[in-house]
């Protein structure tokens, strides 16, 4: 392992399990590991500052000179509705006080023009990352390779730079829908020692993107509603945390997600993550031996992660837990208490039929019934065949989820499926779910050293998750987790069980990240290539659908192996930008 030096943030105690997050105009200091590679040149730069536009698919040492050249000029093509985004440094010899920035409005020859407000430069942290290593199993931080690396997407307006140092900036412009095509100009200022003004453009397509909710992609991130709690220090489900959680899930919502994360049990994951995850159906058995479910936690939470726009599935973790324990309240006994019972055993029959006539009830009076699953993940195929037959038992119009391998025995029983990213349905499978509307998608996890999505990823590899999708007929994308947070994950994302970043994919803030960005890129592109089919098909233009094939046709993860996801990508890229 590197011999690193990390400034941690002064708020956070690091023998303590509780961080409170810097919010908006906070400063905190990035972690330090010292490159490997060559730091001698910085003498040799011909001026003490320099600032390029760098490209979105290269994450930058940040003390090393960048090998690029200077560019200070950027072009890009959007579709209308359409989030783009690049890369600028900054880099420098001597130490800056504060580097700033102003931006300002796009504007076509013809007067239209791109608001300043859908226009957006930030700052790219440094964190604390490993290396694959082989993927899934628990690790000590002093058998791995560490670094930094420049991924989380700060909320700051201004920040000092260290003499010998990169600075990352980031880029995005939001297209609205209603922007007139056409070429769209503008200029924006670094303030860095001393002011360097870079020229920008935009070439404006008559495609339309639609609105994130409209989105056929099925984005399923797994959110974790305690992490959120504890990053902030405000107690779990107070008011206070509610209002936290807004800013995440909409943001969430505004990447196209599907699916709400619904513990109904504590602990689905076995203890697994960080932080707990605390169910939110309260399991009451009382002193004269009857049972009650408290769902007033539940039906807060779920109307408040609909409110901020993620509302097509409530998935309902989980009757097969990692562990097979179930802890309720014993009235009787005034304490929690934990049922441990093998799966299909009678007292294990017994305690879900309880419940699940009694749930089914709940969420047919709240109208929910019909977007509900009960979702599992990663379960042995006979666990699996018991859920369904006691769910069949109590409504034969419940629906399942599975994250996991394919199972032809009981495929037809799970309405949302998700297989492992190396398996596939057999395609009259996959034509005939996706014909009956089923969510057939596709995860990556601690097993895949490619694609994914951990801190030390390639960034175009969540790019590539998107026009993979396309290319096998997937409808969508599975991930966990969002938020799941290690200890401190502004600073440091490595975790005792899986490689780094595997647990989350934005930052406390919140803050955005390289990966969700890229990712939200790809699921664009996904979006594109659908109605881009959709039109050939319409037209009969077989000449377009043959040509849109074989371009998908080059996606396969083996290739991955020794071709960059950057070079598929942006080959694909600039034929889908030409229709």
């Amino acid at each position: 392992m590197k011999k690193y030096f990390a400034f941690f943030l002064s708020f956070i105690a690091l023998s303590a399990g509780a961080q409170v997050s810097p919010s908006a105009g906070e400063y905190y200091k990035d972690p330090l590991i010292i490159s490997t590679a060559g730091n001698n040149k910085w003498s040799s730069m011909a001026n003490n500052v320099e600032v390029s536009f760098a490209g979105s698919d290269t994450r930058f040492a940040r003390d090393v000179v960048p090998a690029i050249p200077l560019r200070n000029e950027w072009h890009a093509t959007s579709w209308r509705g359409e989030k783009v985004h690049t890369q600028l440094l900054v880099w420098t010899k001597q130490s800056i006080p504060s580097v700033n920035y102003s931006i300002g409005e796009l504007k076509t020859s013809e007067g239209n023009i791109i608001p300043a407000e859908n226009i957006k430069l930030n700052f790219v942290r440094y964190v604390i990352t490993d290396e694959f290593a082989g993927g899934c199993g628990y690790r000590k931080p002093k058998d791995f390779d560490s670094s930094t690396v420049a991924d989380v997407i700060d909320i700051v307006p201004s920040l000092p730079v260290d003499g010998k140092n990169v600075q990352p900036m980031w880029l995005s412009i939001e297209v609205p829908q209603d922007a007139a095509p056409g070429i769209y100009r503008g200029m924006l200022t670094i303030n860095a020692s001393k002011t360097f003004r870079l020229n920008y453009s935009i070439s404006v397509k008559d495609h339309v993107l639609p609105s994130p909710s409209a989105w056929k992609f099925h984005l399923d991130l797994w959110q974790h509603p305690a992490a959120i709690a504890r990053v902030h220090g405000v107690p779990l489900w107070s008011d206070r945390h509610f209002e936290l959680m807004r800013s995440y899930y909409t943001m969430l919502a505004s990447a196209g997600q599907k699916c709400i994360t619904a513990a109904i049990m504590d602990e689905p994951w076995g203890h697994q993550t960080y932080d707990d995850f605390p169910g939110l159906i309260k399991w009451i058995k009382h002193s004269d031996g009857k049972w009650s479910y408290d769902y007033s936690l539940f039906d807060k939470y779920i109307s408040f992660v609909m409110d901020c726009g993620i509302k097509e599935s409530i998935n309902c973790y989980s009757m097969v837990p990692w562990a097979t324990s179930f802890r309720y309240f014993d009235e009787k006994a005034q304490k929690d208490t934990v049922l441990k019972a093998a799966i299909g055993s009678f007292e294990y029959n017994v305690y879900w039929t309880r419940m699940l006539g009694d749930f089914t009830k709940h969420l047919k009076s709240k109208d929910w019934f019909g977007i509900t699953t009960i979702a599992m993940d990663e379960r042995p195929m006979k666990d699996m065949m018991v859920v369904i037959s006691l769910l069949k038992t109590i409504d034969p119009k419940w629906k399942i989820a599975l994250a996991g391998e394919y199972h032809p025995q009981i495929e037809k029983d799970i309405f949302d499926y998700c297989l492992a990213s190396a398996q596939s349905f057999p395609a009259a499978v996959l034509q005939k779910r996706i014909k009956e509307g089923k969510p057939s998608t596709y995860y990556t996890c601690c097993t895949e050293n490619y694609p994914n999505g951990f801190s030390f990823s390639p960034p175009d590899e969540n790019v590539w998750i998107g026009w993979y999708a396309a290319a096998k007929g997937f409808t969508g994308y599975l991930r966990w987790a969002y938020n799941s947070w290690v200890a401190h994950p502004l600073i440091d994302t490595r975790f005792r069980a899986w490689p780094a970043g595997d647990t989350y994919q934005v930052y406390p803030g919140p803050r955005t990240s390289i990966r969700f960005e890229k990712l939200l890129e790809g699921i664009q592109d996904f979006e594109k290539i659908r109605i881009l089919r959709e039109g050939f098909v319409q037209k009969n233009d077989k000449v377009s659908i043959e040509k849109l094939d074989a371009l998908l046709k080059t996606f396969e993860i083996q290739k991955l192996k020794t071709i960059p996801a950057k070079d598929m990508v942006n080959s694909a890229k600039r034929i889908l930008n030409n229709w």
